[in-house]
């Protein structure tokens, strides 16, 4: 009996996406990769959009010219969905608020945190910190104040607030009507995997 051997992919594999990404991520031009590499920037330009195929070889050297491991056009992105029904409840230290971890246990870059106010919620009447680079705080409904030493910030639906984990603060929703907030810290300080 004869192997049968698959067949090759009509679509191919589209890498131009992250060749074009990592390029503007280094903050070069589609002309300092043509210099650097030898190739036109037409070519170079086709190939980010995923017009042409090249070469092994030309993978190769765009990859040296990027500092990108060749392997890195062919993995498959890390995508990992958590739905708000899976969520893990946490306790953050807030009073009157239900807390789901949106992003994944295990991620360390980033935290998503999705809160529910009751009326009156809190996160304590002294200031406190956060063990992260940047905090991001959106109100999806309802409105929110935030306190620092040195002042207050009120925040409605829509509105967002950043400013350093490091910085003391708290919070306060409205005493008469929830609210509905996501958190963003970066880097995540708390992975939730113990």
């Amino acid at each position: 009996m004869r192997p049968i051997h698959p067949s090759a992919d009509a679509v191919g594999t589209p890498i131009g996406a992250k060749l074009r990404s990592t390029r503007i991520a280094q903050g070069l031009t589609l002309a300092q990769v043509a210099e650097s590499s030898g190739l036109s920037k037409g070519f170079l330009s086709r190939v980010e959009r995923d017009e042409t195929s090249p070469s092994v070889a030309t993978l190769v050297q765009l990859c040296q010219v990027l500092s990108l491991p060749v392997g890195a056009l062919f993995a498959e992105p890390e995508i990992q969905r958590v739905t708000r029904a899976d969520a893990p409840n946490i306790n953050l230290g807030g009073v009157g608020v239900t807390e789901l971890l949106m992003s994944p246990r295990g991620e360390a870059r980033v935290q998503l945190i999705r809160s529910a106010l009751g009326p009156g919620a809190h996160g304590g009447h002294e200031l406190y910190t956060v063990n992260c680079d940047v905090e991001v705080l959106h109100v999806v409904a309802g409105a929110v104040t935030v306190r620092f030493a040195d002042r207050s910030v009120r925040l409605e639906t829509g509105d967002a607030l950043t400013f350093p984990g490091r910085e003391p603060h708290t919070w306060h929703a409205e005493d008469d009507a929830p609210a509905e907030v996501c958190w963003v810290l970066v880097p995540a300080p708390w992975s939730g995997s113990s």
